[in-house]
């Protein structure tokens, strides 16, 4: 027969509490984490009142829209303005003006990071680097409006550069700012001057959870600096570069209004009219809000599809993603 103790009888009723865990309500829960959540409140209203309730405007790409009828009375007319996007051959050009100018920055701007941030990684004297990071990040915190006075100062047509071009070598001034062959490539340029340090922050955080004793093993098997880069210090960021560049397709149709608006002239407006601008241009100067809007709308449903398609496609490729 046998026989229970005392001893036995604790242990199993301690047992049955560890195995019913006490279930709290969703209110119980949310007060215990009370000041946690408080921290969180500013942030949470801010993206709620300026990005979630803003996109509750969308529906007038919808509507014939007209500021003295309101959103609940304008004529409800579904597609109309969607198909107004392919329709006009103004939009094509603007939109193949924006892909062109994505592509350029995505070829040109966005591995200068990864290089600069590789090349900060191989300085050992600290005071250099530190001093060297500094220089590259300040552009970065300089406005839009800075950066393009700046370059009107040294690229118009008595500035610096062209007064340098003329008594170095003679050469009669360039118009930069007003040839249509110069806007692109200017407008990288400044993309590159302006955030390229900046953006090697992120690669440098990356390769600091780098382990040192595999370049200690490398080392020890005659690789030399340019082969540890390759087989240690390359692979160890391809998840960031990935990831960031799902980011950066993402907003292909995303030029910044700012900076092109700022260098757009009549001399420009033909290769230099991006999405951006054009909804500025259609939907606010010409009072044509409807239509800006579903332009703007399209943008945004584009850059969508391709974040989740690269996504996917990188995660087949066994990389983590973004999501």
């Amino acid at each position: 027969m046998a026989v229970t103790t005392p001893t036995s009888m604790e242990a199993s009723k301690t047992a049955n509490v560890k195995t019913k865990a006490p279930t709290r309500s969703l209110a119980a829960r949310l007060f215990r984490e009370r000041y946690g959540f408080l921290l969180l409140l500013p942030g949470l209203v801010y993206f709620i009142w300026f990005r979630y309730v803003p996109m509750l405007g969308n529906i007038i790409a919808f509507e014939d829209y007209s500021p003295f009828r309101g959103f609940l009375h304008s004529d409800w007319v579904g597609f109309k303005h969607f198909a107004r996007i392919f329709e006009d051959a103004e939009v094509i050009k603007v939109i193949g003006n924006t892909l062109w100018l994505s592509l350029l920055q995505i070829a040109f701007a966005f591995p200068i990071p990864i290089v600069l941030a590789l090349m900060l990684n191989e300085v050992k004297n600290q005071r250099v680097k530190r001093l060297i990071q500094s220089v590259v990040y300040l552009p970065h915190f300089l406005s839009w409006v800075v950066v393009i006075g700046i370059v009107t100062i040294f690229l118009k047509t008595e500035g610096i550069v062209n007064k340098g071009l003329s008594l170095a070598f003679g050469m009669e001034s360039i118009q930069f700012l007003q040839q249509p062959g110069w806007f692109m490539p200017l407008i990288v340029l400044e993309v590159i001057w302006k955030e390229a340090g900046w953006g090697t922050i992120i690669f440098l955080a990356a390769l600091a959870g780098v382990n040192p004793t595999l370049y200690e093993a490398a080392i020890v098997d005659g690789a030399s600096r340019w082969r540890q880069m390759w087989h240690i210090t390359l692979p160890a960021i391809r998840g960031t570069i990935i990831i960031l560049l799902i980011l950066r397709l993402g907003s292909v149709l995303d030029s910044g209004f700012t900076q092109i608006f700022l260098m757009l002239n009549p001399f420009t407006m033909d290769v230099g009219n991006v999405l951006d601008t054009f909804v500025y241009f259609k939907g606010i100067q010409q009072s044509d809000f409807s239509f800006g809007t579903a332009v703007g709308l399209f943008k945004g449903l584009v850059g969508l599809v391709l974040i989740v398609g690269v996504n996917r496609f990188a995660k087949k490729f066994g990389e983590e993603g973004v999501f």
